[in-house]
């Protein structure tokens, strides 16, 4: 097993783990690296663009790339302003399902939901757009929050033949969490590229929370250096 850290795996060298024949048979997913998720947008994650040049480094080394965006409708359910009375980062409920609300954020159309415009777009084979029913929020790029209306990108990824799926974007600790997470209870492998990652980390700790557990499911949390070395 790899040696584990308090936030990462460190990959030994010359270990039976080939991460180099992994990338070759694995299928990488880009979170969410949207406008409105870096500084200057209207849910930023703090220095979220510095997962862009991160990305870049190593999108291209894989042979499939999916990236995901949110790509909500106007007056979308998870919307704080959907709500009287409410304030973003509040609870809510939206249609039954209780979470976080979030100020109106990649809204179909707008600058805001665009990739950043310095993620290199071409190693991409597939963009899924997800959040896109206003009745109901999609933080996981394989199913809606009510946690069984699948996205389809289970059965593009498994049809593909595609076991072991590589994870980076935004944001750790919520659609890169909730994306990992079903990846390992569907079935496939699991990396995590952390410095490819950044998060939101409200309340404070919610990242290092996340990683743990994504850790104890039994997500591989890896450095981009580990798969350029």
């Amino acid at each position: 097993m790899p040696q584990q850290t308090e936030s990462y795996y460190i990959l030994p060298e010359r270990s039976g783990m080939n991460i180099f024949n992994e990338i070759n048979n694995s299928a990488l997913v880009i979170v969410d690296v949207q406008v409105d998720f870096c500084p200057g947008g209207s849910l930023a994650v703090a220095e979220g663009d510095a997962v862009v040049p991160v990305i870049n480094s190593i999108s291209h080394l894989f042979p499939y790339v999916v990236a995901t965006r949110d790509w909500h409708p106007e007056k979308h359910g998870s919307f704080a302003s959907s709500h009287p009375g409410k304030l973003p980062f509040q609870e809510g409920d939206v249609y039954g399902i209780s979470q976080t609300l979030w100020p109106d954020h990649c809204i179909q159309g707008t600058k805001g939901a665009e990739f950043h415009p310095d993620l290199n777009l071409k190693p991409i084979r597939c963009i899924l757009h997800k959040g896109t029913n206003h009745r109901i929020d999609s933080y996981s790029a394989f199913f809606e929050n009510d946690k069984k209306t699948p996205t389809g990108l289970e059965y593009l990824l498994k049809g593909l033949g595609f076991s072991t799926l590589f994870f980076c974007g935004i944001a750790t600790d919520v659609c890169v969490y909730y994306s990992v997470l079903d990846a390992l209870r569907l079935g496939f492998k699991a990396y995590l590229i952390e410095d490819a990652c950044k998060g939101v980390d409200l309340p404070q700790g919610s990242v290092q929370k996340a990683l743990k557990e994504m850790q104890r499911e039994g997500a591989r949390l890896v450095h981009a250096s580990d798969l350029r070395s």
